[in-house]
């Protein structure tokens, strides 16, 4: 048991998703710090003259937990744009291009699929001969090409 354990840990897919999640974390810390310091700076001064933020006050004045701070929220939404791009550019394609260079597929367009006239599922597999919702029988699908 141990023995399968140790195998699964050891595979290559394993070992790259870990890679990529110290490397995300790390870019994370860097992110969080660019909009902490640079991007929240820029929503505050779009503010105006207002010393409490962009949003609303809720309930009574001065009170955090009633305030509708719409400033935070557009900084987490660049944060998180930020952070899903490094990931993306930075950890996504390269582990694409060296799959490709193995000859294998990943993050690939998704296989066509069909609908099921009696259920109207809408996720078969083209080639499929029975729908795996309804069972019921599928019409050959015929390719020109």
């Amino acid at each position: 048991m141990l023995n399968g354990f140790k195998n699964f840990l050891m595979r290559g897919d394993v070992v790259v998703a870990a890679v990529g999640l110290v490397i995300a974390l790390a870019f994370s810390t860097l992110v969080k710090a660019f909009t902490d310091y640079v991007i929240n700076p820029l929503v505050a001064a779009t503010q105006g003259g207002s010393a409490i933020g962009l949003g609303w006050q809720l309930g009574a004045s001065g009170n955090k937990a009633t305030y509708l701070d719409i400033g935070s929220f557009i900084s987490a939404v660049v944060y998180f744009v930020i952070f899903m791009a490094v990931v993306y550019f930075l950890i996504v394609v390269p582990y694409k291009h060296g799959q490709s260079r193995l000859g294998r597929v990943v993050f690939g367009e998704p296989a066509p699929t069909k609908t099921c006239p009696a259920c109207l599922s809408d996720d078969l597999p083209i080639g499929a001969s029975r729908c795996k919702h309804c069972a019921s029988d599928q019409p050959a699908v015929t390719t020109t090409g």
